[in-house]
């Protein structure tokens, strides 16, 4: 069996994964599973069509047996996305040079679709290990694996979603042919005088907005208005100046958690909100 090592510079639809993995309030739990990942306690790990197997070697004699999947997308909802990938040349060269292009998410969204797991529900993971959290350490170091194999092959995303590289590739040059042979010369563009416009209803939209335009995705990032607004101004203890650092370092990560469990609270608010409104 091989031993992988995990990869300290990641491609960005690598780290973007890892991203979305802590913005789940997963991160202490990851930062555990990450040191397991580096001793090369991930044995082996196999595709079988969209579901990822793998043996981690924990404290018993034997590996653990670790398997997770995402959602996969139906064959409706891939030929959506393959033709707004066909419409755009640069993905189709990127995808067929192994680059995930840096915009490739607005492909998805546009077809009410989210690459990326959403949610921590997205993610279906079991570990024969009697520990009950999941992610448990085991699971967890599956996660950073995969995003090196993100790293080497991009399509090992698309996979976990339900279409492997030769599919993606053989239906983008078909797509491509077909559109090639029907394209049609665009129509002028009418010129509009600016005396013809209402000025007081230009940004104004009175009409219902159809559902399936409305998408909830994940941020590009983990980071967060506390990242951007950087240490907490705090009174100065009179034991010193490392009892304050110490205090900012408590509220600072108290903050933390509070904000991840508030931002997934309103993903899931909106989702049931829109689900009701349906």
């Amino acid at each position: 069996m091989t031993n992988y090592d995990i990869q300290s510079n990641r491609e960005w639809w690598a780290q973007r994964w890892v991203d979305v993995l802590e913005s789940f309030g997963w991160r202490r739990r990851l930062e555990r599973a990450r040191n397991y990942a580096r001793q090369g306690n991930v044995l082996k790990i196999e595709f079988d069509g969209a579901k990822v197997t793998a043996l981690v070697q924990g404290t018993a004699p034997e590996p653990y047996s670790v398997s997770l999947s995402l959602d996969p997308f139906d064959d409706e909802q891939w030929q959506y996305v393959i033709e707004s990938m066909s419409q755009r040349a640069i993905f189709s060269a990127k995808l067929l040079a192994g680059e995930m292009p840096q915009n490739i998410e607005e492909v998805f969204t546009a077809n009410g679709l989210s690459l990326f797991p959403l949610t921590k529900f997205d993610i279906h993971s079991k570990c024969s290990c009697p520990d009950p959290a999941n992610p448990c350490k085991h699971i967890g170091a599956v996660y950073y694996l995969l995003g090196d194999r993100f790293s080497e092959d991009p399509f090992v995303l698309f996979q976990l979603r339900g279409r492997a590289k030769e599919q993606i590739i053989t239906a983008l040059r078909q797509t491509r042919s077909g559109n090639s042979e029907i394209t049609l010369p665009e129509e002028p563009v009418s010129q509009t005088s600016s005396n013809e416009i209402d000025l007081q209803a230009f940004w104004q939209y009175k009409e219902q907005l159809e559902p399936s335009l409305v998408v909830i995705t994940p941020p590009p990032s983990s980071e967060t208005v506390l990242s951007v607004l950087g240490a907490i101004p705090m009174k100065a203890d009179p034991a010193g100046s490392q009892a304050t650092g110490s205090a900012q370092m408590v509220v600072t990560d108290y903050l933390k958690t509070v904000y991840e469990q508030v931002s997934q609270q309103a993903v899931l608010t909106a989702m049931t909100t829109g689900d009701r409104s349906d």
